[in-house]
């Protein structure tokens, strides 16, 4: 059975709604959502990273909600609330997932800042920081023995995480040597390259 350890109002609605239009039996497991239990070692062995949510499949472990859907549905969706792949509706499909998470939520992260008034600049700047380090560790320890991010060989995965990567080079320093070196294997292939040679070109005035 599906294990799904879920806070509310966070993103772990995305997997266990799923599970229940799916019809799939699913056990929900409600944690403790206080920093004390966040940072203990029982939860970061679940999720790296601290956060919620987390899912146990068997001898599963996942740790991101976007990723946890897309493998709800490969296993036990049997074609369901998914368009067919390769057709326009797939592509607006997955329009619409990363719109829902890259670009529509950034700026209730933005607001939820700014309405921080209590807070000095500077703690929110720290706290940010805190924020952006603790997930960086997970790519620098997830990459400690693999070249890529779920292995030996290069996969789409890397073409989403090389380019997060590749916007916080310069903070990277040597503190992330294993992440650097990912970086530079990115670098050095001709896809790559070649993107890098779009930017090169200006259209006629």
């Amino acid at each position: 059975m599906l294990k799904v350890f879920h806070v509310a109002g966070t993103r772990s609605v995305r997997p266990v709604w799923l599970c229940y239009e799916l019809d799939l039996p699913v056990l929900v497991e409600q944690i403790d959502f206080t920093s004390e239990y966040r940072d203990s070692k029982e939860w970061r062995a679940i999720s790296p990273a601290g956060k919620v949510p987390a899912l146990i499949d068997d001898d599963l472990v996942m740790f991101e909600s976007g990723a946890m859907v897309d493998y709800i549905l490969e296993r036990y969706g049997d074609g369901r609330l998914r368009p067919q792949p390769g057709t326009a509706q797939s592509a607006h499909y997955h329009q619409w997932c990363w719109f829902a998470e890259a670009t529509l939520i950034r700026p209730l992260g933005l607001y939820r800042v700014l309405r921080a008034k209590n807070e000095t600049v500077e703690s929110l700047v720290s706290e940010g920081k805190r924020k952006f380090d603790a997930c960086l560790a997970v790519v620098e320890d997830t990459l400690a023995d693999r070249r890529y991010m779920i292995g030996s060989e290069f996969t789409a995965a890397d073409v989403m995480m090389g380019y997060s990567v590749a916007m916080v080079e310069r903070l990277l320093g040597k503190d992330y040597p294993n992440t650097t070196e990912y970086l530079r294997r990115l670098k050095d292939r001709a896809a790559y390259q070649k993107v890098l040679s779009l930017a090169e070109e200006r259209p006629p005035v």
